[in-house]
């Protein structure tokens, strides 16, 4: 009988442990659907998860439903936001519950929460995306597996969220309030209409209004024991102690939520009145430990919010903070604050956010004989801030180090003396209308040193004095230095207020004067981290590079004079002119220096804004010594390497733009423009003249000690790193050569020159050939040689064209010959025919004029031709043997001219 009872008890709990492994199997996909049914169908968003998973084991007898990766996503407008998130939700609950309809309430014991971050938005429309459930105007969409009037009842002992985050942002406002690393737990019994939750927080607050930081990741906690009236939604604090960072606050009373706003009534207050509580108020970061500090004095904080939270209203409110003859001293400082008064109060008396005010009516402490003082009032601190504030003071601005722990990097030091009076609103210096305020009184400040991560050397301000009058700052005297600069300047702000606090450049107009001004001084340390990988692992390295940077808080005209400016290797002297900064861009007008024993002015504009720097200058060089400035330009080489060779001075205009390198040379390789250049007063360098040699060597009548380069003008252009020269003219004696061409930035040479080359220097057989044409207009006579010139400027590669133009020359000189000796023979008949006319005249002098003209014609032309008159013939038998005669004599002139032998012509003649 036992053994029967004990073999059915042993399937029965056989039964039930199949039936616990194998529920989560069935029930799974149920408490799924379940789940996103429930909300899905009642809220404008939607919910989802990665799973949904059910154990019967981990919290037996309860079952345990955990999910994860959960995700609800707002529609518009917050389309595509995430409203909530979480890794896990775990529920606790009764394994009856399981089975229960989805019609049917569904109890939960307890729930955890973890890495859930909430990030509630209120836009600009006070739209709030948390505003999600159904509006009642539509019916409710029910599911196949849901009736209406379904609901989650919650009947949790405990719950617990942990890592999470809440994020609340009213763009209404300009109001953030996050918390953070938040670890939060409760305890009670949410299921009775009224119990009471045992609560522990704790997180850290960051908290910002309107563009102002007031809490920063500071440490928060709450211990609060709460009183649930869900009959009444109200929940009230009946036994509460909270930390902000250490100091500690009782609190009571009540929030209370209606269908259309919530009540508030809560008073808080400070436990204890020690001033080690005001301490506790800054962050830690900057307070660092107080827990050894030594304070004397009291200090209370007290509070207290009445009101209600709707659209346009929040709880009115005021909050006050005194302290009275309080002192501090941290045990490894040496100094101690003394003399501390405190008396503020923070108020809102109409539930609207603009009429937040904060009353300063005495802020002062002292440090040995240092003293500070300030009263305040600000108004409408959520709407147009006005601010009426006065300041006074004497301080030794290294005695603050000495008795706070202010940030190691900040090293203060300097005296400053101030006595100031402001009053303005925020409208008005937005809009920059500076008019509508007022400031006043005088600051000084000496020995100050003022560090920037857009200056490489700390500036060191020797002297600072400022009177503020009602619509701008007098700079009266400013002087310091900074690494080899030295500095002073006076000049007027026209908007200190918007600086300080628009975040506006200062604007103004200065008359800066320096002794020495060295560029290098205002360049920047810029870290780039460049990552170096390999097949196992990967390492960053750091690389520090300097550039320099032109400040980019200044938007003012500064009128500059220095007796010396350091650039790169120059050194500018006489440096006068106006210099216009704005939005990291700096255009200069009117700048004029004395360099390379000459002048030089200079406009254009240099801009640091973009990644690479760039720049576009005019510049005029007047009476430059050019030894002194290739050593000093690489620019000027590159652009006229010939000019290595040359002694002398350099007028010159350039237009050229480009991008700067780091250390504010031009790059090279991306300069543009163009130049004009004289010569004067030159001479060669007798050890830089193979450019010159290489071509005497090919043509050997050109002698480099004739070239006379004195009053050479010339013109180029550059892009792309190659220059192009317009053609010009140099002079070796009484020879000219016409040369234009380009080279590249590396001095590759691509030049033509044509040389305008006198006969005389062509040789013995062109010289002789002259002489025997003996005509004096030959000795100007010249004929032009082409060199191509290539190679580089150390090497140059020359080839002429010399052998062919004297080819051309002597066959020319063979034309002019010929051409004479013809002239010459027409000159000699020109006289026969003249003597033949004269003999004629007897024999015509019995005919009419006319008659008589055609006979001679017809005699000296027929003798000419060879043809015989048979009228003349017939008529006069002696004047035809007279004729012949004349005949003769022509043919034998023709004959001389054409280089006819004369016994050529008897024999002929012998025939006839």
């Amino acid at each position: 009988m036992k053994k029967k009872i004990l073999k059915i008890i042993g399937v029965v709990v056989l039964l039930i442990v199949v039936l616990l492994i194998a529920a989560p199997f069935f029930l799974q996909g149920k408490i799924e659907k379940i789940i996103k049914d429930k909300v899905n169908n009642n809220i404008e968003a939607t919910l989802d998860f990665a799973s949904a998973d059910l154990s019967l084991f981990s919290s037996f007898p309860n079952a345990k439903v955990t999910i994860n990766e959960l995700v609800l996503t707002n529609n518009a407008p917050f389309k595509g936001d995430t409203l909530f998130a979480s890794k896990e939700i775990a529920l606790d609950m009764a394994i009856t519950e399981l089975f229960k309809d989805s019609s049917e309430a569904i109890g939960i014991k307890s729930l955890a929460v973890d890495g859930a971050a909430l990030n509630i938005i209120v836009n600009k429309d006070s739209i709030a995306n948390y505003d999600i459930a159904k509006k009642d105007t539509a019916e409710p969409v029910v599911s196949e597996t849901e009736e209406e009037g379904s609901s989650f009842t919650l009947a949790m002992e405990s719950y617990k969220i942990t890592n999470s985050k809440i994020v609340y942002v009213d763009q209404t406002s300009g109001m953030a309030l996050a918390l953070t690393d938040l670890q939060h737990s409760g305890t009670g019994d949410l299921s009775l209409e009224k119990s009471e939750l045992d609560t522990k927080t704790n997180a850290l607050v960051s908290f910002g209004m309107g563009g102002t930081n007031y809490l920063n990741r500071n440490k928060v906690g709450l211990d609060a024991l709460i009183g649930i009236d869900l009959k009444e939604s109200k929940f009230s604090f009946l036994k509460n102690e909270a930390l902000v960072n250490q100091l500690p606050l009782v609190f009571d009373g009540f929030v209370k939520i209606n269908e259309d706003n919530q009540e508030v009534n809560i008073n808080f207050k400070t436990l204890s009145s020690e001033f080690k509580n005001f301490l506790a108020l800054v962050p830690e970061e900057y307070t660092k430990s107080i827990e050894n500090v030594k304070t004397t004095g009291k200090f209370t904080v007290e509070g207290k919010l009445d009101g209600i939270v709707d659209e346009t209203h929040i709880p009115k409110f005021s909050v006050k903070l005194n302290s009275d003859n309080a002192s501090f001293k941290y045990p490894d400082l040496p100094k101690a604050v003394t003399n501390i008064f405190i008396n503020a109060a923070i108020d809102n008396t109409t539930g609207l956010v603009e009429d937040t005010s904060v009353d300063i009516k005495k802020l002062a402490f002292a440090i040995d004989q240092d003293r500070f003082n300030l009263n305040s009032q600000i108004t409408d601190l959520m709407g147009n801030t006005k601010v009426k504030a006065h300041l006074d003071g004497n301080i030794n601005l290294a005695n603050i180090s000495q008795a706070y722990p202010v940030p190691a990097d900040l090293n203060l030091k300097g005296i400053l003396k101030a006595d100031v009076s402001t009053a303005f609103d925020m409208a008005s210096i937005e809009k920059e209308q500076y008019q509508n305020t007022t400031t006043s009184g005088t600051l000084d400040l000496k020995d100050f040193e003022y560090n920037s991560n857009e200056l490489k050397n700390p500036v060191e301000i020797t002297t600072t004095s400022l009177t503020f009058n009602p619509e701008t700052v007098s700079l009266n005297d400013f002087q310091g230095k900074t690494g080899k600069t030295d500095f002073s300047a006076k000049g007027t702000i026209t908007n200190l207020l918007g600086f300080m606090f628009k975040d506006e450049k200062v604007k103004g107009d200065f008359a800066l004067n320096s002794n020495t001004f060295a560029l290098n001084d205002f360049m920047v340390d810029e870290v780039e981290e460049t990552e170096k990988s390999t097949e196992k692992t990967e390492e960053k390295q750091t690389v520090a590079d300097e550039k320099l940077k032109i400040p980019s808080f200044l938007d003012a005209t500064i009128t500059a004079n220095a007796n010396t400016v350091l650039y790169d290797n120059l050194t500018l002297k006489d440096v006068k002119g106006t210099l216009k900064v704005k939005d990291e861009t700096a255009t200069l007008s009117n700048m004029t220096t004395s360099l390379f024993g000459g002048k030089m002015a200079f406009n254009g504009e240099v801009s640091t804004k973009n990644d690479a720097a760039t720049f576009a200058m005019n510049l005029g060089m007047n009476q430059f010594n050019i030894s002194q400035a290739l050593k000093g330009l690489e620019m000027l080489e590159v652009l006229a390497p010939v000019a290595k060779i040359i002694r002398g001075n350099l007028n010159s205009d350039i237009s050229i733009a480009g991008n700067l390198k780091d250390d504010f040379t031009p790059d090279l390789a991306t300069i543009s423009g163009k130049v004009l250049a004289e010569l004067m007063q030159t001479e060669l360098d007798g050890k830089q003249e193979k450019f010159v040699t290489a071509l005497s060597d090919k043509l050997s009548f050109l002698k480099p000690e004739k070239l006379n380069l004195n009053g050479l003008k010339t013109a180029l252009t550059f892009d792309n790193g190659k220059v192009a020269v317009k053609p010009f003219k140099l002079n070796y004696g009484d020879i000219v050569m016409n040369v234009a061409g380009s080279h590249t930035f590396d001095s590759k040479l691509a030049y033509n020159a044509t040389v305008e080359v006198p006969a005389k220097y062509l040789g013995s057989d062109v010289t002789k050939l002259i002489a025997k044409i003996d005509d004096e207009k030959l000795e100007d006579l010249t004929i032009p040689v082409t060199a191509n010139i290539g190679g580089n400027f150390t090497s140059p590669e020359v080839k002429t064209d010399l052998t062919s133009g004297v080819k051309n020359l002597t066959s020319q000189l063979i034309e002019i010959e010929k051409q004479k000796l013809i002239a010459k023979g027409k000159d000699k008949a020109t006289s026969v025919i003249s003597d033949l006319l004269n003999k004629n005249k007897s024999k015509t002098d019995s005919l009419t004029q006319d008659d008589a003209k055609t006979s001679v014609v017809k005699d000296v032309v027929g003798g000419l031709l060879g043809k015989k008159d048979t009228t003349a013939v017939k008529k006069d038998t002696a004047t035809s043997t007279k004729q012949e005669t004349q005949k003769e004599a022509v043919k034998e002139i023709l004959g001389g001219l054409f280089g006819k032998k004369k016994k050529e012509t008897e024999k002929d003649t012998t025939k006839q």
